[in-house]
């Protein structure tokens, strides 16, 4: 999951399917409370390269602003019908069930299943912002980053390994 500060702030959720990211914008982030339901908008498929991206995008065609790895790691489909997908997500912030139902044509709902990961009343995005490969928060990259073209995941100019969060 990345943290995107394109026209407005934004998560962008990628689930690795097959050979692409299926991609959804998540305006207020990810919650690991059962009770919170949060609005995702499906986007176009990303290519498994875009999960890798921390840094600053400068006039791509996607949006430019800042972007941090905000949570990555396995995630393991465990329900993908028309209209639904359930995902057990194994990363450092997001663990446990999750699930994507669809209530419009352009409009989903991300919840949390209840199951031993949940924390009722957290607020997981206000408690960890920062990047879990560079412990650097959207702000930060922006600063550090702008005008130096494309970025890179560790920050550093190196890449990093893939995960199937992304």
């Amino acid at each position: 999951m990345q943290l995107h500060d394109a026209t407005t702030l934004h998560f962008d959720l990628r689930i690795q399917v097959g050979g692409v990211l299926r991609s959804w914008a998540v305006p207020k982030g990810p919650s690991l409370d059962p009770a919170v339901r949060r609005l995702a908008v499906p986007v176009e498929d990303h290519e498994l390269s875009a999960g890798e991206f921390e840094g600053v995008h400068e006039g791509h065609r996607r949006g430019s602003g800042a972007v941090i790895i905000w949570d990555e790691g396995p995630a393991e489909i465990t329900r993908d019908e028309p209209g639904h997908l359930a995902v057990a997500l194994h990363g450092s912030k997001l663990a446990g069930g999750f699930a994507l139902t669809r209530t419009g044509e352009r409009r989903w709902i991300l919840v949390k299943t209840r199951d031993a990961a949940a924390r009722p009343g957290s607020d997981i995005v206000a408690e960890r912002p920062a990047s879990v490969r560079t412990g650097r928060t959207w702000e930060e990259v922006a600063a550090t980053d702008a005008g130096h073209g494309e970025g890179y995941a560790d920050g550093r100019g190196g890449r990093r390994d893939k995960g199937v969060m992304g």
